[in-house]
């Protein structure tokens, strides 16, 4: 038993924050996924802010798909991160039905790092952000990445996003919880290797309609 808790010990899912906005809620809503994640799962939670990892925009030479070695240190930083992990979860809001770019180039500068990693998506938005999910599942698809069915939609409150009213992730989002928790058990179910197998049936079909 003691060997299994180290084992477990060393899991370790990162949630990347998908904004860098000033101003954002990301910071808030992301530590509170990762509280039900630990309430609820035997993994290991680490936020990523995408601000502390400043990947310039197109500026390695040769393609991730490629493999490497990568041109600049930042980013086989950023490798060496993602490739540490054995899972990630992707909170980011919706921004004129998509998501942030700052994401997408983050994905971008890496290929090989991503496949066969078990994912979450978590989205935020004044509609909740089905749309920049559907976008956000087809491109982690397309490098192969395992993305669990259960994708929650938080809808934010209209007096935050246009009065800044105060805000509480655990208040706001209260009836949210179970679609965290249920997302979060199917990522933990992914990375022990005990995914259900009408999970993996649902997961088929939305990776079939992902790509259509």
């Amino acid at each position: 038993m003691q060997i299994g808790r180290l084992m477990t010990a060393n899991q370790t899912v990162l949630l990347i924050m998908g904004s860098t906005r000033a101003g954002r809620n990301c910071p808030r809503i992301t530590e509170w996924v990762a509280g039900i994640g630990r309430s609820c799962t035997d993994l290991a939670y680490e936020i990523v802010d995408l601000a502390d990892w400043p990947l310039p925009m197109n500026d390695e030479p040769g393609l991730p798909a490629l493999g490497g070695p990568y041109g600049h240190t930042h980013t086989q930083a950023w490798s060496d991160k993602i490739k540490s992990a054995d899972a990630v979860v992707f909170v980011t809001p919706q921004y004129n039905w998509g998501y942030p770019a700052v994401l997408k180039n983050a994905i971008d500068h890496l290929y090989h790092e991503w496949r066969d990693k078990p994912a979450a998506i978590v989205t935020y938005g004044g509609h909740g952000g089905t749309r920049c999910a559907k976008q956000l599942r087809r491109v982690a698809a397309s490098v192969k990445m395992r993305v669990v069915v259960s994708a929650p939609a938080l809808r934010l409150p209209d007096a935050v996003i246009r009065q800044n009213a105060p805000f509480a992730p655990e208040q706001a989002f209260s009836r949210y919880e179970p679609e965290v928790r249920r997302a979060l058990i199917e990522l933990a179910d992914q990375v022990h290797g005990r995914e259900r197998i009408s999970t993996r049936i649902r997961g088929t079909w939305k990776r079939l309609l992902s790509s259509i």
